[in-house]
């Protein structure tokens, strides 16, 4: 049953996080007391004490209870429906807020009805001078598939000198920390639970874009994240689901003109680094690509059902941030590092 109305909700999923929630959830307790905001806790059959220890040191803060874990994407999915706000917070458990941070995301929301989502900066905790892998100062893909963000172009990360402290229409909003427009988020159907992690933002935020909502970056609100806490980055899992979902993204959203050429093109690119990752002894991740292909090819009758979804939701003349470029080729080949040397021109 869903709660009374609410303004916002922050909603942390949880699954055997303990000692990020031990070192994180105290300081979004005290940084969230913006008006009409409550916090949840949606737990994912964690086995770790997670959820005595919060009802014990939090009662505060509201639990939703799962008997087992359905992923980040499906979790949420299954949370939010027995929530009932007019924007979502969701926010990683390894998060650490600062003062401050709700009130501008939920400014320009309430200034912007055809925004979907805004997310803050996203710097590092490790090292909090520099933008952090997930999100950066807002995120975008080529026309490809590949994601990157202002502030992070695969693994070079840049140091926050102000250079993108503007809000900014963006391509996808990072789920380590964004707001939702619930009446968007159920508009669009939430997160694809099939992407299980990783990815399922990205989806979500192309959908935004088709219906003719808008994501933005709001630098005004700046939060610190950990990174990697469920799956580290080097996890040969986690490049499984990165490049199972690629293709899941794709096949969902590319335009019909291109769906093709495209596709072909990212699967030959997804081929050369299975080649680098076994000419480097790298079995595990070679593995992971190739399994991500073949599960691809198995799920071929429901994306064709959801890309038909999307194409009955999709507006006509709308424009959207991709690069119309390859960011492998401009990072690669013509070492272009940083955003700002990338030349954005919109799909």
């Amino acid at each position: 049953m869903k709660q009374k109305m609410i303004k916002t909700a922050i909603v942390i999923l949880n699954w055997n996080g303990i000692d990020h929630l031990k070192k994180f959830l105290g300081v979004v307790v005290e940084n969230s007391s913006y008006p009409g905001t409550e916090i949840f806790i949606a737990d994912n059959g964690s086995t770790d004490g997670s959820v005595d220890w919060v009802e014990e040191s939090f009662p505060s803060v509201k639990l939703i209870k799962f008997g087992k874990n359905h992923g980040f994407a499906e979790g949420y999915n299954l949370a939010l429906k027995q929530i009932d706000a007019e924007y979502y917070i969701l926010l990683n458990s390894d998060v650490e807020v600062t003062p401050g941070w709700i009130e501008p995301l939920v400014l320009y929301m309430e200034r912007n009805q055809d925004t979907a989502a805004c997310q803050p900066k996203i710097r590092s905790l490790q090292n909090k001078e520099y933008f952090e892998y997930a999100g950066a100062a807002g995120g975008y893909i080529d026309k490809y598939g590949y994601p990157f963000c202002r502030g992070r172009i695969f693994n070079y990360v840049e140091k926050d000198t102000g250079q993108y402290n503007d809000n900014k229409h963006i391509f996808w909003s990072s789920g380590a920390c964004m707001i939702v427009r619930a009446a968007a988020w159920e508009k669009c159907n939430g997160f694809d639970s099939d992407f299980f992690a990783h990815m399922e933002e990205i989806d979500l935020c192309w959908r935004f874009h088709k219906t003719g909502y808008k994501v933005c970056f709001i630098s005004e609100s700046v939060v610190y994240h950990v990174g990697g806490g469920m799956l580290p980055y080097d996890s040969p899992f986690k490049t499984y689901l990165n490049y199972r979902n690629n293709l899941f993204l794709l096949h969902k959203n590319l335009p019909s003109p291109s769906f093709r050429k495209i596709l072909f093109i990212r699967k030959s690119l997804d081929a050369l680094a299975a080649g680098m990752f076994l000419l480097n002894g790298k079995f595990a991740f070679f593995h992971s690509v190739w399994r991500a292909h073949m599960d691809y090819y198995k799920y071929m009758g429901s994306l064709k059902i959801k890309r038909d979804f999307v194409k009955t939701q999709t507006i006509s003349d709308i424009s959207v941030p991709i690069l119309n470029k390859s960011i492998v080729f401009e990072f690669y080949l013509k070492r272009k590092k940083t955003f700002d040397k990338l030349k954005m021109n919109i799909l």
